[in-house]
């Protein structure tokens, strides 16, 4: 049993309460997300679907609005799970898929095997390619990092992964002979759940499921983490095993969201930093909080980003950057600032 590595905070919620709470807005959100948007879905649609009557409203329920929530609830479950184990194997607060290159590395991956003609010769290349890409990044952001990473260390070893991985995808968008398709991949590497069908679920849920399924076995390990390399092997915790576990994780579950859906970035920042203090900051207890965490607020982006009633939809990926750049460098300031 491994013993409780920081003192309850005050403003710490019952377990049991706040994931109940966290479980509810996804149900009522992802009602909201079936239902709402530029051609409202009344409930009776859900029985028409159900009854297989084919009906305008229970197709666009189908096939539509049901793949666009499901993918939305993998994904930010995916993106807020891998930034909580992210930060807690770094023991480093800002760590996440798309500031230090995890993201850009999958999508990396994902263009090389579209461009490649693998992806249509065999589909699952498309979400593979993203998963070698995402572990390669980690791999290469742990041994850049050390034993005991510093914000500056984390933040630099970002940046030039990031850029590596963002030049050679505008080399190969660059090569591209067909201009319409580097068009197509421009946007769709922004990140959106717009017109994503039955197809994009079956191609990325198995992996995303294995990938946080492995995410979630970290938890005892991440809590002895945090008395240091040493203390937690004496606990009986397989450190290589741990970081194995963390790394294919990431790998599948960012890999295969990015695949489908492009980058969507700062969900792995926001969630477990806003949930921490609520769970007393511990990293085993932030898993689940935060898988339940980004489900909520990218639902909430996706609803928000259909219900701009002018114009070409907002892009999934643009609203979350708006929103954590700022959070980004306020924390950044915190830091700096020697709170926590």
């Amino acid at each position: 049993m491994i013993p409780a590595l920081v003192k309850p905070q005050n403003s710490e919620i019952p377990y049991p309460v706040l994931l109940g709470l966290l479980l509810a807005l996804v149900v009522i959100l992802s009602a909201l997300s079936m239902t709402s948007g530029r051609a409202s879905i009344p409930l009776s649609a859900f029985a028409d679907a159900l009854t297989g009557a084919d009906t305008p409203h229970a197709t666009i329920l189908l096939e539509l609005r049901f793949p666009r929530a499901i993918l939305a609830i993998a994904i930010g479950a995916a993106l807020g799970l891998s930034g909580a184990v992210l930060q807690g194997l770094l023991r480093n607060p800002l760590a996440e898929p798309g500031l230090i290159g995890v993201s850009g590395t999958a999508a990396l991956g994902a263009v090389i095997a579209f461009y490649s003609g693998l992806s249509m010769a065999y589909p699952f290349a498309l979400p593979a390619g993203g998963m070698i890409g995402a572990g390669l990044s980690v791999a290469l952001l742990y041994v850049l990092s050390g034993r005991d990473p510093s914000i500056l260390t984390l933040i630099l070893a970002g940046v030039a992964i990031n850029a590596m991985s963002g030049a050679l995808t505008t080399l190969a968008l660059n090569l591209s002979p067909n201009p319409y398709a580097a068009y197509e991949v421009f946007f769709w590497l922004l990140g959106s759940l717009a017109d994503r069908s039955l197809e994009h679920v079956a191609l990325a849920l198995p992996f995303v499921v294995a990938g946080i399924a492995l995410l979630a076995t970290t938890s005892r390990g991440l809590d002895a983490l945090t008395l240091g390399e040493d203390v937690a092997q004496s606990l009986g915790i397989n450190l290589f095993g741990l970081q194995a576990r963390a790394i294919i994780g990431t790998a599948l579950a960012v890999g295969a969201s990015v695949a489908v859906a492009g980058v969507i970035g700062f969900v792995g920042l926001m969630v477990p930093h806003l949930l921490r203090p609520a769970v007393g900051h511990r990293p085993g207890r932030l898993l689940a909080a935060s898988a339940l965490g980004g489900t909520v607020l990218t639902l909430a982006a996706d609803i928000a980003v259909r219900s701009v009633a002018v114009g070409p939809e907002l892009k999934l990926g643009v609203l979350t950057a708006l929103i954590g750049a700022p959070f980004f460098l306020m924390l950044i300031l915190k830091t700096r600032g020697g709170g926590r």
